[in-house]
């Protein structure tokens, strides 16, 4: 009967690792995320800080993460941006950060919202490897939605791959 599914289905889901529902693509909550463990990331059970309230807003201090052309990977500019950005995110815990990854106008939404995910998760990490607490810092990705410069151009394009740093208070 259809009890009797519902317990062992109950009983299998109570069985399951830790891990398993992020093998499967899905979050802790069973709904489907682009951010997926890149295989250079760091092994981590570290949840990220939530979105939830907003608030987030440029600081000064914290550069944005530039990205070559269809790429999550992380250059040598973007390491040393990182590297002082993780150092301004370490010496002031009152706050949290956001990392929003971006993408320029060329490719589909839906691939673009995708890899501005890999680019913001690839910052996240990095920072957590450098020591900040990743309780602090969550992701998000607006693909191609915020651009920075409109012109259909290699100089523009390059502005609009990004990942920014922001920030807000603790809550």
């Amino acid at each position: 009967s259809s009890l009797c599914v519902l317990v062992i289905a109950a009983m299998v889901s109570a069985c399951a690792t830790p891990g398993a529902s992020k093998k499967n693509g899905l979050d802790k909550d069973g709904k489907a995320g682009a951010s997926e463990a890149a295989p250079t990331a760091p092994p981590t059970e570290i949840t990220e800080a939530s979105l939830r309230t907003g608030g987030f807003s440029a600081r000064a201090d914290l550069k944005s993460v530039p990205f070559d052309y269809d790429s999550a990977k992380l250059s040598d500019e973007a390491l040393s941006v990182l590297k002082t950005n993780a150092e301004v995110l370490k010496a002031d815990a009152t706050f949290d950060a956001m990392v929003s990854g971006h993408c320029d106008e060329r490719g589909t939404v839906a691939y673009n919202l995708a890899l501005g995910q890999k680019r913001a998760k690839e910052v996240r990490d990095y920072y957590i490897r450098l020591g900040v607490d990743g309780g602090r810092v969550a992701t998000i990705s607006f693909g191609k939605e915020q651009q920075t410069c409109a012109e259909s151009a290699e100089e523009c394009w390059s502005q609009n791959r990004r990942a920014e740093t922001l920030s807000r208070a603790k809550k």
